[in-house]
């Protein structure tokens, strides 16, 4: 923006590059009630245990939250064998991110990920003033060798989404430790699992271990996908107890609402729910990916609860008009242009009649593109 345009106090540096970040459509324009696949939300909902347990703090509003979420730190350490003096609870992971790079990066120092990560990573380096830098992926994953490649010595944080959205792809346990082995010891490795709980793959490692034994590595999560409260923003992470304290010191003393601290211990420990929803995604997201092939339409690989998939670079059948026609006739993907991937729409696995009409939609979508 030209120094001429502002009005009143200038904000810090980076503050008015960002462009705000817009979270998935939940609504079309004329349509009664349109399915939502453009969020990455549990078609299961939430827990009916923590649904009950939202419910029943409903007098207790004009409460503060006990600061330091200490009763969900607990059930969290004890469904993932964690101290929970090594766990700290934001208001969602997104916030977690935020108080991170406000922690380890400042003016002048560089924030690094990948080029197609969650745009997150850029827009709160802005915030801080530090310097967002991207490296490039290797077929829409993250590469560790360009990423150590962009490692300079004004880099102090480098994320890394795994599985990564909005690509769906990951990178094994293997391929983690050499990132970790490679980067200096005063760059902090902040491994974003927020799709962890839907991986199957036997080489996948959410970084849990590695959090809790590198002075240097931060493991992110959250309550918002396979336990079904985005509306309530709940998150934690695990680090070395330098970096825990360090985030204590910065974040609110009453970052997470009594609602949301009492849904989530609820939701973390009905481990049926859980598994409900990993078995309606391990289901659904194979279905969904063959039966797109099958019509013609480029899935790319995903682990987590939606799949990335791209159209021809052709006006009225490109990814925009698909996206267009599914909007007309009440699906809701998340188009991509955002995330450098204009070809490319999103799609989340929703319920079974949900995932059945995309498919007929794009179907008769792509009956109607010129033949090869």
């Amino acid at each position: 923006m030209r120094r001429s345009m502002i009005q009143g106090p200038r904000p810090r540096p980076g503050i008015l590059e960002i462009k705000p970040y817009v979270g998935g459509k939940a609504e079309v324009a004329g349509a009664a009630k349109a399915a939502k696949l453009s969020a990455n939300e549990s078609p299961l909902g939430a827990s009916p245990r923590a649904s009950a347990a939202y419910r029943q703090v409903a007098d207790e509003l004009h409460r503060y939250p006990e600061g330091g979420s200490t009763e969900l730190r607990r059930a969290i350490g004890r469904r993932m064998n964690v101290d929970p003096d090594r766990i700290v609870v934001g208001a969602g992971s997104d916030e977690l991110i935020a108080l991170l790079i406000r922690a380890y990066a400042g003016p002048g120092e560089e924030v690094l990920y990948s080029r197609h990560g969650f745009l997150m990573y850029k827009l709160s380096a802005l915030s801080a003033g530090a310097v967002p830098v991207e490296a490039p992926e290797t077929q829409l994953r993250a590469d560790v060798d360009q990423i150590l490649a962009k490692v300079t010595s004004r880099t102090r944080m480098v994320f890394l989404a795994n599985p990564n959205n909005p690509t769906g792809s990951y990178l094994p346990a293997e391929e983690i430790l050499r990132l970790h082995r490679g980067l200096p010891h005063d760059v902090v490795l902040v491994i974003d699992s927020a799709y962890a709980e839907y991986v199957g793959e036997p080489d996948y490692d959410s970084g849990l271990a590695l959090s809790l034994s590198a002075p240097n590595v931060v493991m992110t999560r959250t309550f918002s996908k396979i336990h079904g409260l985005a509306a309530l923003r709940v998150g934690w992470m695990t680090a070395s107890a330098g970096i825990v304290d360090v985030i204590n010191r910065i974040r609110g003393p009453f970052n997470v609402g009594v609602p949301g601290q009492a849904a989530a211990v609820a939701a973390i420990e009905d481990v049926d729910h859980q598994a409900a929803a990993k078995a309606h995604n391990d289901r659904w997201l194979g279905w969904l990916a063959k039966e797109l092939t099958g019509i013609g339409i480029q899935v790319h690989p995903s682990v987590g609860n939606f799949l990335l998939i791209e159209f021809p670079d052709v006006p009225g059948h490109d990814a925009a008009a698909a996206g267009e026609f599914l909007e007309k006739n009440g699906i809701i993907p998340r188009a991509m242009a955002s995330y450098q991937l204009p070809l490319c729409l999103r799609v989340t696995v929703g319920t079974e009649a949900e995932n059945r009409r995309m498919v007929e939609l794009l179907q008769e979508f792509m009956a109607g593109q010129p033949k090869p």
